[in-house]
């Protein structure tokens, strides 16, 4: 079994999930959203270092994935997502964990079938992929479509490797 948190950061939301998978199975563990406040900046980080510190002591996972940085309307917008983003990518690397990267595109084409899906769509299929009786949050549930993305992606990435290995070492 493999513990996997995803993130979906931001300056104001960051939110959270974490899923269990065992072969072709993923199982709700626990998501949310942390409310990220402050004075400046700096204290914004440090909330969002701090607090996803304490989920991975929490909850021990063994995987780590989080959005990859797009461009918003505005440069600023960008930028401070990108401080958010590091200040999580901080706190997974200080518990020694492997950190995957994905396009939202790619995420949403994991999980929805389409990269163009909007956040509605994302929420119903999390809610269907894992049978949960209510649906999370939006921020919540991008978390959780990012740690099944990284799911997915390990296990299409098993698959290749015993298929080397069975053909010899080369794919046919």
């Amino acid at each position: 079994m493999i513990r996997i948190l995803g993130i979906d950061p931001g300056s104001r939301l960051t939110g959270y999930g974490l899923i269990d998978c065992e072969g072709n199975a993923s199982r709700y563990v626990a998501s949310g959203c942390l409310q990220v406040t402050g004075d400046t900046l700096p204290d914004k980080l440090g909330l969002i270092f701090r607090e996803l510190s304490e989920l991975v002591a929490e909850f021990q996972p063994q995987q780590f994935a989080i959005e990859s940085v797009f461009m918003h309307r505005n440069a600023d917008s960008a930028l401070k997502l990108g401080q958010a983003r590091g200040a999580a990518i901080c706190a997974a690397v200080t518990a020694d964990l492997p950190v995957a990267e994905y396009a939202p595109r790619e995420i949403k084409q994991a999980v929805v079938g389409k990269g163009g899906a909007d956040k509605q769509q994302v929420q119903h299929m999390v809610r269907v992929l894992l049978n949960l009786t209510e649906t999370p949050q939006a921020d919540a549930a991008d978390a959780l479509a990012i740690a099944l993305c990284h799911s997915y992606r390990n296990k299409a990435l098993q698959r290749v490797s015993a298929a080397t290995q069975l053909s010899g070492g080369r794919l046919r």
